[in-house]
């Protein structure tokens, strides 16, 4: 089972990203699909989650309105839309998978077990 994350990179407060999360050995069909960020000295954050069937979302106030979340099972992949970024979300940014019953999905990421590798994205001011 494997989540490979990329897509980060160096980008100027305002910009854009597009990360990508590509799943291998396991049928996102089933999954829940969620983003986390961990910026130096800090605890891991939820900012993005998906159900499985992709019929909800949700975002923390941090990102609201700026990140945009979204699966594609036919290519058993997920991605994180990231528009107007700022300084603040300086980070490693990680997905993880779940196979959550239908229409349940967390951003604990203590109830996540599969998890990428994380990609770096720095926003510079």
């Amino acid at each position: 089972v494997q989540l490979q994350a990329s897509g980060g990179g160096l980008v100027q407060a305002g910009g854009s990203l597009r990360l990508s999360c590509v799943a291998s050995g396991l049928n996102l069909d089933n999954y829940a699909i969620a983003w986390f960020r961990q910026a130096p000295g800090k605890e891991r954050e939820g900012i993005a989650v998906i159900t499985k069937g992709g019929e909800l979302t949700h975002y923390p106030d941090s990102v609201k309105g700026r990140f945009t979340i979204s699966k594609d099972n036919a290519k058993n992949s997920a991605y994180l839309q990231m528009n107007k970024l700022k300084p603040e979300d300086t980070a490693v940014y990680y997905c993880a998978a779940k196979n959550f019953a239908w229409g349940l999905a967390t951003m604990n990421y203590r109830d996540y077990d599969n998890w990428g590798q994380g990609t770096l994205v720095t926003v510079s001011s």
